[in-house]
């Protein structure tokens, strides 16, 4: 059973390694420029190198390469373990605000990694750095010690603070992120500490589920630093599809009110969403308000009274009040665009005989947009049946 624990754990190791690398880089460019995330970005970036370097494959390499070149490796793969344990707390003091926590984290880790060099270099000579199941640890117990130390404590202090601030924070993106690189850090801190148990006791009960632990935590890791590009790519398809819903829409009624969009509709609505002609970000909040800039136009050219009709034709049937409100005011809105484009007159100062519903006002009062884009998502698809023209 212990066997079959560790070759699992060993197996997912170059799957953790190149989430994390892949992580790393596609997040590489938003983070560098976000202070926010960059303590974040740099402790993912230095656990995937320490993660490498630590991998079966390139450890065989290294000792095949002699004792010199082992230590160099086994050496540089603990300084990056403990810069990551620093960007963690840098991490964690930024998201938090604490500027103490921030001067701390890093007084603490050039500390630690002077304290490791200088460790290093008075021991015996020795190869690769190593902790074996029988012996004195390589290169001294006082050297393991500084190390499991650095790992532990920014373990735990990260642990405690994510779990307290992911409760705290109004962004769901951001607790999201934050409880799981405090889950990726809580394994972590477990492996270190059965490190801590085999150097002070020599207890290695817990050895076999380390190569688990580890890679565990950096699939969480990944997870935690892709957490704002998953947000963004949901609110990216979100954003298609109420554009593709809005845009036939849309379409006829800037046709007939021509001169309140911002652009010319295109010939096919798919150009629409692979060559937006505004910012991607921007695309359906200009759809929407163009939406309703032409409907309040086209309020000229409804008869007072003529929604509150619609309306009772539509009511009673089982359907939703904002589904029927959605439906009046797609079939008005079909004969008050038929009207415009005809040439008949328009009655100025007759626009509140449409009395639009209070949704069509949200954004105007600093409300909710994705609230007027759903109910203005369902005016789209009631004006495309059949059943919105009056007969």
């Amino acid at each position: 059973m212990a066997t079959d624990l560790t070759d699992f754990g060993n197996w997912l190791a170059v799957p953790s390694v190149v989430c994390l690398w892949a992580a790393v880089l596609l997040r590489a460019p938003g983070a560098l420029r976000s202070p926010q995330q960059r303590g974040l970005w740099l402790a993912v970036a230095t656990a995937a190198a320490a993660m490498t370097l630590n991998l079966p494959d390139v450890v065989s390499y290294a000792m095949s390469r002699g004792p010199g070149y082992a230590h160099t490796i086994g050496l540089v793969r603990n300084l990056i373990g403990v810069l990551s344990a620093g960007a963690v707390l840098f991490f964690v003091a930024a998201t938090t605000r604490g500027r103490r926590l921030q001067r701390t984290a890093c007084v603490a880790t050039v500390a630690w990694l002077a304290t490791l060099v200088a460790l290093d270099v008075a021991a015996p000579d020795h190869g690769t750095h190593t902790m074996p199941p029988v012996g004195d640890p390589v290169p001294s117990l006082a050297y393991w010690l500084v190390l499991i130390s650095a790992h532990v404590v920014a373990n735990i202090v990260c642990v405690a603070l994510c779990s307290r601030y992911s409760c705290r924070t109004e962004s769901r993106g951001l607790a999201a992120g934050l409880r799981l690189f405090g889950l990726g850090t809580a394994l972590a801190g477990l492996f270190w500490l059965a490190y801590l148990l085999k150097a002070l006791f020599g207890s290695t009960w817990a050895m076999p589920a380390l190569p688990l632990l580890m890679n565990l935590h950096g699939l969480l890791r990944a997870a935690a630093i892709l957490v704002p590009t998953l947000f963004t790519l949901r609110r990216t398809c979100a954003d298609i599809a109420t554009t593709w819903r809005l845009w036939p829409l849309w379409r006829d009624l800037v046709e007939a009110v021509p001169h309140v969009a911002l652009n010319k509709p295109r010939a096919w609505r798919v150009m629409e969403l692979l060559w937006p002609p505004v910012p991607r970000n921007l695309l359906v909040y200009r759809k929407v308000i163009e939406t309703r800039d032409a409907i309040l136009i086209l309020g000229e050219y409804v008869a007072p009274g003529a929604l509150e009709e619609a309306r009772g034709q539509v009511t009673g049937h089982g359907v939703p009040e904002q589904r029927a409100t959605a439906a009046a005011l797609a079939r008005v809105l079909k004969e008050a665009r038929q009207a415009k484009l005809d040439g008949v007159p328009g009655q100025p100062g007759e626009a509140a005989a449409l009395e639009l519903p209070a949704a069509i006002h949200t954004s105007q009062e600093g409300g909710d947009l994705a609230d007027e884009a759903r109910f203005l998502v369902d005016v789209a698809q009631a004006y495309a049946a059949p059943a919105t023209t009056r007969k």
